[in-house]
């Protein structure tokens, strides 16, 4: 009988290899604790003590380099490095906007086929909660680019594929209800009314929000990659009910 190694997360491994660690991030995980009074009871994505600063995991497996991040309430493709060199080259792709990251969105009303949407969001934090606003008559800071996949007429819900340009956070959820759409089962910036219908009618009981691939070069190799993170059972089982696929 031999001991098994220890692991670095309890979340799916999409991909791993020397140098990059890429998971599927449930909904209700946190992507890193945000304070020192984390709460043990709230699981992040990876294992072990997590520096603010170094955005680092330290556990019984090793370090994990956090490259970026996603809301508790977003599901799907979360990028960390297993070595310091492997973080700085990962977190410059990002920086230069060198990462192809595309969402699956529901949201309410009907939307033209496709469009980009441009904005200047400010994030506050006040008593630790994190808010996003849209600004106007500000330079944009904000860019997403979206195709309409699927409308259900009846429930008014139209499904988005969404390539975010840029990564601001709450990003897509403040663009979105900014513009009269927001995403379904989002209990700050949503419809409350009609997340309570949702919840009642398809048992939706979370954000409609799955980070679904992540597109870049590698850091060692240099070969464009995609990954891609398969929508978890609660989702999938929405989007039948409404008979829509990405």
């Amino acid at each position: 009988m031999t001991d098994e190694a220890p692991a670095i997360t309890t979340c799916p491994i999409l991909h791993r290899d020397r140098f990059i660690v890429l998971v599927n991030k449930p909904a209700g995980v946190l992507s890193h604790p945000n304070s020192s009074r984390f709460d043990p009871k709230n699981r992040a994505a990876f294992e072990g003590k997590y520096d603010l600063d170094q955005k680092c995991f330290d556990g019984p497996a090793g370090k994990v380099w956090l490259i970026h991040r996603l809301d508790q309430d977003t599901s799907g493709v979360l990028l960390a490095a297993l070595d310091e060199g492997t973080a700085e080259k990962c977190r410059a792709l990002f920086e230069e906007d060198a990462v192809k990251k595309h969402y699956m969105a529901l949201v309410r009303g009907s939307l033209p086929a496709k469009d980009t949407w441009l904005d200047h969001l400010a994030t506050t934090r006040v008593a630790g909660r994190v808010r996003t606003t849209s600004l106007k008559g500000r330079p944009t800071n904000a860019e997403l680019r979206y195709v309409v996949k699927g409308h259900h007429a009846a429930q008014r819900l139209t499904l988005m594929d969404i390539e975010l340009v840029t990564g601001r956070t709450h990003q897509i959820r403040v663009q979105a209800a900014s513009r009269q759409h927001p995403l379904a089962g989002d209990d700050v910036y949503g419809d409350f009314e009609m997340n309570r219908r949702l919840r009642q009618q398809l048992g939706i009981k979370r954000l409609c929000l799955h980070a679904r691939q992540l597109e870049f070069k590698h850091p060692a190799s240099g070969n464009r990659v995609r990954y891609e993170a398969p929508l978890p059972e609660d989702l999938a089982a929405v989007l039948a009910a409404l008979q829509m696929t990405l």
